[in-house]
């Protein structure tokens, strides 16, 4: 019972900071890039509370998580006009990157803070595979202090990671349909904009139905995970610098 609590403590703030600066990212860029109806919704707030989509991000993961099934939410969209920015397909490209690209600086900081907390309480350790090995351990049995903050920050890292390679796949309704959409030539964008209202289906249909009648197929382990786990790799090489 207390490995769960300090997993859920270390989980669950990490999870929520990813999520709202996420959020906060897209309506702040499209603020900055003429569009003010987030500002104008009060949406640009760093309070969790506005950004809650009941379902998407409590009930739905909660279920999937007591079911065993490959856990997915979502937070409530920041609301976009693409029609007020400055310049509507430059403009939604820049506000889809914003927040994945918030979460690879979040997930920076995180390797950071690591590296200085190991210089600190375990000034031995250095090498990226040593810190991999750690980062294992530490998810193993997070109960003791710096085993705790070691896990803690490393699944800072991992969650602001997989936010921001997960949003860049290029399948409405995720951010890098916005990005793939505004580099098609006009008329392919608007045969790809169709596709829109089939996302969250197709989204249902990958991540839930198939794993469950064609398990072996592995799309999120073969899609999602290895950018993830080279991703991680080249930040852990970060947190060694400032290791020492």
């Amino acid at each position: 019972m207390n490995e769960t609590l300090l997993t859920a403590l270390a989980l669950i703030p990490a999870l929520v900071i990813a999520i709202v600066f996420h959020e906060v990212a897209h309506g702040w860029t499209a603020l900055l890039l003429g569009d003010p109806t987030a500002k104008e919704r009060r949406r640009l707030s760093l309070n969790p509370l506005r950004h809650v989509d009941p379902l998407g991000t409590v009930i739905l993961p909660g279920m999937l998580a007591l079911a065993g099934a490959p856990v997915f939410g979502w937070a409530k969209p920041v609301p976009v006009n693409k029609w007020r920015l400055d310049n509507p397909r430059f403009g939604m490209m820049a506000v889809a990157a914003a927040g994945p690209g918030t979460n690879l600086v979040l997930a920076a900081i995180g390797a950071v803070v690591l590296g200085l907390f190991l210089r600190m309480a375990m000034p031995d350790v250095t090498d990226p595979a040593a810190i991999m090995n750690l980062m294992m351990l530490s998810a193993a049995a997070p109960a003791s202090g710096a085993g705790f903050v070691l896990f803690a920050l490393t699944s800072f890292i991992v969650i602001n990671l997989f936010l921001a390679l997960f949003n860049l796949l290029p399948l409405p309704p995720f951010d890098g349909s916005h990005i793939v959409e505004g580099l098609l030539p006009p008329k392919a964008a608007q045969v790809y904009e169709k596709l829109r209202p089939f996302g969250f289906p197709l989204l249902f249909l990958l991540l839930l139905v198939n794993p469950y009648f064609f398990p072996h197929l592995g799309i999120v382990q073969r899609v999602v995970l290895p950018p993830v786990l080279w991703a991680l790799e080249q930040y852990l090489h970060l947190a060694a610098f400032f290791a020492g």
